[in-house]
């Protein structure tokens, strides 16, 4: 048996669209996060296996999704993803073949309606991602943003289909995600006691702003593939100056 779950927090203008494409599951699981739209009604279209609940930490939220599934296999999807024909085939097969307990999928990103596709990563954007798995192997940890994993099984190959991502509407949109997305880190660097240092997250700025666009092509990708590379190099460092300023009681 299949479970797809999904984690949601008033994504009405979005979720019918990506319910839509799960028809390849024996179940739909939707964790409602403090949902105020209508979403909750978008959701009973589908599914009357709804899990409603207020969370603050989003590895506590992943993980509560997570276990209302009732199938053997889950595979986790959010609101902005589409699960095209061929991935939803193949995850079938896999799921019947394979004699490992999870995979990687790959993931198409598009800013609007252009796709992205090389440069994601260093905590920005996602190439691939662990989505498919035996329930019991997969636990998120306790993080407010890209929680941490915890595996207790064997990894399996790559799928070779590709997941459908509209990661950001435009630039604009890419901006504020490294806004919010850097809050949140901040808070989770304050609980775990050590926020790091200025120069330590200086040099990652260099390192991660390689990583994306001469490691992983962005280049290719040309000035959204810089914008990118930026971002991900900007993220552990603006946290860590918000961090600073929070601990500081600014």
């Amino acid at each position: 048996m299949l479970s797809a779950v999904i984690s949601v927090h008033n994504e009405e203008h979005q979720l019918r669209d990506c319910l839509a494409t799960l028809g390849f599951a024996d179940e739909i699981v939707v964790l409602l996060d403090k949902c105020t739209d209508g979403s909750k009604e978008i959701a009973e279209e589908f599914t009357d296996k709804i899990v409603e609940g207020n969370w603050t930490i989003e590895g506590e939220r992943r993980n509560a999704g997570i276990d209302a599934c009732d199938g053997k296999w889950v595979f986790e999807i959010d609101a902005d993803e589409r699960v095209p024909e061929a991935l939803a085939k193949e995850i079938r097969a896999v799921i019947e073949t394979t004699g490992d307990d999870w995979h990687e999928i790959l993931v198409d990103n598009y800013v609007g309606e252009r796709l992205v596709r090389y440069g994601w990563g260093a905590s920005f954007g996602k190439a691939a991602y662990p989505g498919l798995f035996k329930k019991g192997v997969k636990r998120w940890g306790m993080q407010r943003v890209h929680p941490s994993l915890t595996w207790s099984g064997k990894k399996g190959s790559m799928l070779e289909s590709r997941l459908i991502h509209h990661v950001d509407r435009d630039i604009s949109d890419m901006i504020k995600r490294l806004d919010s997305y850097s809050t949140a880190r901040a808070k989770d660097l304050i609980d775990s006691g050590d926020i790091g240092s200025m120069p330590n997250n200086v040099r990652r700025f260099f390192s991660r702003f390689f990583k994306c666009f001469v490691s992983r092509k962005g280049y290719k990708e040309g000035g959204m593939g810089l914008l990118i590379a930026i971002c991900a190099g900007l993220f552990p460092l603006i946290s860590y100056i918000k961090a600073a300023e929070m601990r500081k009681g600014r």
